[in-house]
């Protein structure tokens, strides 16, 4: 698995003493790497841009509180699921769940840009449909195995993210692992389900919007089903599916945004209504402030 250069470690301790160029780079080469967590723990949500700037901002501002650059990898996907979690808790206390459009529409999800920007097919392409029926908290953790079996992180990176020990990480991986491949299976048994007769009755009354009840319907159906068991006994194990599948593209909404080849004063005139240029600004002068004690940021920080 991918470890961090010497290169990127010298980078990074350049950022952290003010070099404006070595911030430039900093959020230049690791955007992709933000942009592909958030992208897909969040599903393409119309606020992964927001969360992704965010990111950028928090690591930008708490340099000065990462201790050793060889780290900053595991550190910067630390605080991008940290703020994947506040934007899941302040969905949970809307009256719409995340998945709707109240907060402006997406520009489709993540597993459509990820079947498009990487040309995926076959095998590969049904695990990317696979995960639109995978629980919001398991989205997340496969966010960081995805990128840990693209030979993107570590599993020591995984584990820094998710606040968890190697061991603890490994059993959550393995629960995720099981549970996208019961979606494939229903991924599967839909793709020919006019072949079966029960499941097409089973699901006349779906709006076709995958979730977890129908997703519960579906997988029981396909356990009971020898037609539809049969259809799902060739599939490969996901591991080398996702094996050197690479980085989504960072969309144009992103890509050409001005921070991401200008460094902070850009972050801040590129800031959303709700973060504008003297609300960044501030974030910015606030340095390790920003980080409320206990978050996995701030932890991140300490440990590293």
């Amino acid at each position: 698995m991918r470890e961090q250069s010497t290169d990127e470690t010298a980078l990074v301790a350049a950022a952290r003493r003010g070099d404006p160029a070595a911030r430039d780079r900093l959020v230049s080469a690791y955007l992709p790497l933000v942009y592909n967590v958030v992208g897909r723990a969040l599903n393409g949500h119309a606020d992964v841009d927001d969360v992704v700037q965010d990111t950028l901002l928090r690591a930008l501002s708490g340099l000065d509180g990462l201790r050793d650059p060889a780290r900053f990898r595991a550190w910067l996907v630390a605080i991008a699921m940290n703020q994947v979690r506040r934007r899941w808790s302040v969905a949970q206390r809307r009256p719409l769940p995340l998945d709707t459009a109240a907060d402006g529409p997406a520009q489709g999800d993540f597993a459509e840009l990820a079947i498009l920007r990487l040309g995926l097919s076959g095998q590969r392409r049904e695990v990317a449909e696979a995960t639109r029926w995978l629980d919001p908290a398991d989205r997340q953790v496969l966010s960081l195995w995805w990128l840990e079996a693209a030979g993107e992180l570590t599993r020591g990176d995984v584990a820094t993210a998710l606040g968890l020990s190697r061991a603890h990480t490994g059993v959550r991986v393995q629960r995720v692992k099981g549970q996208l491949d019961v979606c494939r299976q229903v991924v599967r048994a839909l793709g020919a389900r006019d072949e079966c007769a029960a499941l097409g009755a089973l699901t006349e009354e779906w709006d076709g919007t995958p979730g977890p009840l129908w997703r519960k319907r579906i997988a029981r159906h396909v356990r009971g089903c020898g037609r539809c068991g049969r259809s799902a006994a060739d599939l490969l194990p996901v591991d080398g599916l996702l094996a050197g599948t690479g980085l989504v593209a960072v969309p144009l909404s992103l890509h050409s945004a001005p921070f991401a080849g200008h460094g902070t004063a850009a972050l801040a005139a590129h800031g959303s209504a709700a973060h504008g240029a003297a609300a960044v600004h501030r974030v910015l002068d606030a340095g390790r402030r920003v980080f409320r004690p206990g978050t996995a940021a701030k932890a991140t920080a300490a440990g590293a």
